[in-house]
């Protein structure tokens, strides 16, 4: 199944981003229970930023600060622009520059998020698409991760 939201998917109004912010600083004290897979690929100029989740859960996004596209593969509720979208099976979505979203779980859920770069390190490129890297969960939770470079 194929979910277009529009266009694209919005940017996030700043109003929102600073209500998301305050969901997050209620979730962070239990980010250590949540379990977390994390995938990176490196690979001919693409970078995809994978994450398993489990469910149910509620997790935020960085400020993502550039378009990226976003696949996301199972049955969730996605808090995105100013609106609720509920989603399930196979999605692509075209996503916009200087957006935040919250993710609901509902079964597990796969998040891609892709993007051409010229990064040669994992930290190059999430230094790519935000400024918030040292808040990503990845960064500060028990997230099991495999990171794969290619060099091609």
């Amino acid at each position: 199944m194929l979910t277009v939201l529009g266009q694209a998917m919005p940017p996030t109004p700043p109003a929102i981003i600073d209500r998301i912010r305050e969901i997050e600083a209620r979730i962070r004290p239990h980010e250590h229970s949540l379990k977390v897979e994390m995938e990176h690929v490196l690979h001919a100029g693409m970078y995809a930023r994978t994450c398993r989740l489990g469910a149910p859960m509620l997790i935020t996004s960085v400020l993502i600060k550039i378009p990226t596209v976003l696949i996301v593969n199972g049955k969730c509720s996605i808090f995105a622009g100013q609106k609720w979208h509920q989603l399930e099976g196979y999605n692509v979505i075209a996503a916009s520059a200087g957006r935040k979203q919250i993710y609901v779980t509902v079964e597990p859920t796969e998040i891609t998020m892709t993007f051409p770069t010229t990064a040669k390190t994992l930290e190059e490129a999430e230094a790519q698409f935000t400024d918030e890297a040292a808040r990503l969960l990845s960064r500060r939770s028990e997230a099991k991760e495999t990171l794969v470079v290619t060099g091609q």
